[in-house]
């Protein structure tokens, strides 16, 4: 049988062990110091054995806790935009079209909502949990941290002061992806002043190109107001004119006409168009209002259809389509004495 050999333990003094370990002696360092009574023994081990597995263990957990932290984040972007949101939005939904209805797949624009916000929030996460993480191994490694917490404090403060403009910028370009307010491809009017689709949108700037080709680069922190009219579902809304002797009932069902006849053969129009009757009465013509309800950003191309589809009606039909017109008065005055041209001699009076 093979035997034990125990080595026995020195008795050591609560004293020295403080005086050596710490007030918090370590289980190596004790161990070390109980058994060799060599201070120099046990601050090694304390440093290379003890120290190293408490900084390992640090990084090892802060790598677990920024794993879980980012699978977190993404799941509760998912559940939020599929779950809380449409639930809150039932209501609309039983109204609207079922080609409007969103399917249980993440559609094309969610999918890069939540990867953007997966990032960013993810990118915040790591720094916060790596910072923490540093800071406790600096701890274990002696180092001092009031000073470089108090600098790290003044330095926040300074940033804070010094960029507030771009911290703006960041948080209300995070609220614009969480809530949804627009996206690439949408036809946005910012404040009544920038207008156009929306090509890129990030946590700083907005970018738009306008229907002439400029290209606007707008700070988040700017955009105070949005009317987005491409969300969910968009309207076509023409104001047709026709003359005062026109038939208002022959003219309203000469428009519906040919609107339920360009319903029935495009699929963006999403429900029977409603003439909603005279809008107006005008110097020189009655106002017909005409909506069609349209997918998202498809009511420009069915507007003009339709414009030109009801022109050519209202020439079959006889409809008069008014314009304004101008009455031009052409005024011709007697010329002035001397400027009036000589009469012409009479041949039969005497010359001299």
């Amino acid at each position: 049988m093979f035997g034990v050999v125990l080595v026995p333990l020195a008795a050591v003094s609560d004293s020295r062990l403080r005086t050596v370990c710490g007030d918090d002696p370590g289980l190596f360092c004790r161990e070390v110091l109980n058994r060799t009574e060599s201070r120099t023994l046990a601050e090694i081990a304390d440093f290379v054995i003890g120290k190293s597995l408490t900084i390992i263990a640090i990084l090892i957990g802060a790598v677990i806790v920024n794993r879980i932290v980012g699978r977190t984040v993404k799941r509760a972007l998912r559940s939020l935009h599929s779950g809380a949101v449409r639930e809150g939005l039932g209501a609309v939904r039983r109204r609207t079209p079922g080609a409007l209805l969103e399917t249980e797949v993440t559609s094309l624009r969610a999918e890069q909502r939540i990867t953007a916000l997966t990032s960013v929030l993810r990118s915040v996460a790591s720094f916060t949990i790596f910072a923490i993480a540093g800071l406790l191994i600096l701890g274990e490694a002696g180092a001092d941290l009031a000073p470089l917490l108090a600098g790290a404090g003044v330095l926040g403060i300074a940033l804070g002061f010094g960029s507030q403009a771009l911290v703006k910028d960041f948080l209300s370009g995070l609220f614009i992806l969480v809530e949804d307010q627009f996206g690439v491809g949408d036809i946005v009017d910012l404040d009544g002043q920038t207008a156009g689709t929306v090509e890129a949108v990030s946590l700083r700037t907005t970018r738009l190109r306008s229907v002439d080709g400029t290209v606007w680069h707008v700070p988040n922190g700017d955009i105070h107001r949005v009317g987005n009219k491409s969300q969910h579902w968009s309207r076509a809304l023409l104001d047709v004119d026709v003359s005062y002797e026109t038939d208002i009932d022959h003219a309203k069902a000469v428009i519906q006409r040919v609107a339920d006849e360009l319903w029935q053969e495009r699929d963006d129009i999403l429900e029977e168009p409603q003439v909603w009757g005279v809008e107006s009465l005008g110097p020189h013509s009655v106002v017909i209002r005409l909506v069609v309800k349209t997918r998202p950003s498809d009511q420009y191309d069915v507007s003009r259809e339709l414009r030109q589809r009801l022109k050519e009606a209202f020439d079959a039909e006889g409809i008069e389509i008014p314009f304004q017109q101008q009455t031009v008065w052409q005024r011709e005055d007697e010329p002035p004495a001397r400027n009036r041209p000589p009469e012409p001699a009479d041949p039969g009076s005497p010359t001299s």
